[in-house]
């Protein structure tokens, strides 16, 4: 008897919206379980060199939760491209200025880091507020 591999074809890929409050979430596992819905592991025709992953909407994003002294302890690094152009924030400062840019860089970082990750991570659209211009998709509400 002869098994045959199932591979998904672009026509069999249905993507849709989800929408996630991360007000009082803890960072890592949020980005966690967003980083799989990205990359459609909970879909069964998951495949892993193939793009089946859905939206992701984050509201919110200012709001989130760390455990521990990350909030100064944890660095952000940055470079310019020029001779001593290398730039830091701590996560204070980072969720101060540029909130979206923490869980960007989370979610980033459990993606896969080759031209499938960043198509990926396209498809997160982040927020600071509790408003997001994405209401002709009808994202579904993603408890977490």
């Amino acid at each position: 008897m002869r098994i045959k591999t199932y591979t998904p074809k672009p026509e069999d890929i249905q993507r849709e919206w989800f929408v996630v409050d991360a007000k009082d979430q803890t960072l890592g596992r949020l980005a966690t379980q967003i980083a799989q819905i990205l990359r459609g592991k909970h879909k069964p025709i998951f495949s892993p060199h193939m793009d089946v992953g859905d939206f992701v909407i984050v509201l919110n994003c200012d709001k989130i939760h760390v455990t521990g002294n990350k909030l100064d302890d944890k660095m952000y690094y940055r470079h310019s491209g020029y001779p001593g152009g290398l730039r830091s924030l701590t996560l204070r400062q980072q969720l101060d200025k540029f909130p979206d840019r923490v869980i960007q860089a989370a979610v980033r970082g459990m993606l896969p880091k080759n031209k499938l990750g960043r198509k990926m991570i396209k498809r997160l659209k982040i927020y600071a507020g509790d408003t997001h211009p994405h209401q002709a998709q009808k994202p579904k509400v993603l408890e977490l």
